[in-house]
């Protein structure tokens, strides 16, 4: 296993823990292992047994990406990740319901390796009011995060997510016998 040399209860400045199991993780700055600049950020798991996940994330406003495609890329190293691991990316609307969503469970990053590019694209609608981002990791393991990217494309770039365009509330049910 390679050496982590952390710096502590360091959280990356802009960023916060979060996970239905945050406790269960340790989130820091490492400033030893990067894949570019003097520091990376770095997720942990800290007990023998977990059920749940964490998260190192932030948020922002979708102002700037209202109606256009978003490619957000970074790169990851994992070490003996037992479960899976990914990047992630949600999109809410007004009241914070979910228009879009990827966090990679699809496409996993698990057991160990070297610093790999992922990447996600989703759609951000007229109706999008934020932006939440991040690295989690569940079960045992440990991942580093550096050089993040966001970037707009065009839509010949494939979306990795799903959009939920439709989740508001309605006036009546609808497709009631499911044909629609």
């Amino acid at each position: 296993m390679a050496a982590c040399a952390v710096s502590g209860e360091e959280t990356p400045k802009g960023w916060f823990h979060a996970g239905n199991r945050p406790k269960d993780y340790e989130m820091s700055v490492d400033r030893r292992i990067v894949h570019g600049g003097k520091s990376s950020a770095h997720l942990k798991s800290i007990v023998t047994q977990t059920t749940g996940f964490g998260t190192l994330m932030q948020t922002f406003k979708a102002d700037a990406y209202r109606g256009k495609r978003v490619r957000m890329s970074g790169y990851v190293r994992a070490q003996d990740v037992a479960d899976w691991a990914g990047l992630w990316m949600r999109v809410d609307g007004p009241k914070g319901e979910p228009l879009a969503f990827d966090n990679m469970q699809q496409r996993p990053i698990n057991g160990t390796s070297e610093w790999q590019k992922h990447q996600i694209v989703l759609d951000v609608l007229e109706a999008a009011e934020e932006i939440a981002f991040g690295i989690l990791l569940t079960g045992q393991g440990e991942v580093w995060l550096d050089d993040l990217n966001f970037e707009t494309v065009g839509k010949d770039v494939p979306t990795t997510g799903e959009s939920q365009p439709d989740r508001g509330v309605r006036r009546s049910p609808t497709n009631l016998d499911f044909e629609e």
